[in-house]
């Protein structure tokens, strides 16, 4: 019984550790490729495109720069190579610490991170966005070290 007993508190404390991992730091500058589906324009997508015109599908170049984190929330701004926007973002991390939920000031993200240095970063927004365009782009990000 006693052998049980040590066996059960080995088992008990393995869990506890497992289940209290390390929330992963997210600071950093962040940046990645990818593609993008576009109806419309704005300032990552420019041109003379209207909402009401096709599609077009993009390359997309992205700067994410994590500048502040408190446990699971962190926030900072991104950018892209189109435009230095420089836009407000927040994200909140879930307590499986490998998926972000966030938005920013017109469009929301879900995040899957890979790895210490990898997310894939996908984004949305709706017509109701203040450019009135649409867009979903999702693309692999490494954080510069």
């Amino acid at each position: 019984m006693k052998g049980f007993a040590v066996s059960f508190a080995l088992l008990i404390a393995t869990l506890s550790c497992a289940s209290a991992q390390t929330i992963p730091d997210l600071k950093g500058n962040w940046v990645g490729k990818g593609k993008a589906v576009v109806f419309g324009t704005n300032a990552h997508h420019p041109g003379s495109q209207r909402a009401s015109d096709p599609a077009r599908v993009r390359e997309i170049e992205a700067t994410q720069m994590v500048e502040g984190q408190d446990r699971r929330v962190a926030w900072g701004h991104s950018s892209s190579a189109a435009a230095d926007t420089k836009e407000p973002v927040v994200w909140a991390l879930s307590s499986d610490n490998k998926s972000i939920t966030g938005a920013d000031m017109d469009g929301y993200f879900r995040i899957p991170l890979l790895g210490r240095d990898r997310m894939e970063k996908c984004y949305v927004h709706n017509g109701t966005s203040p450019t009135g365009s649409v867009v979903a782009p999702c693309y692999a990000m490494r954080r510069k070290r």
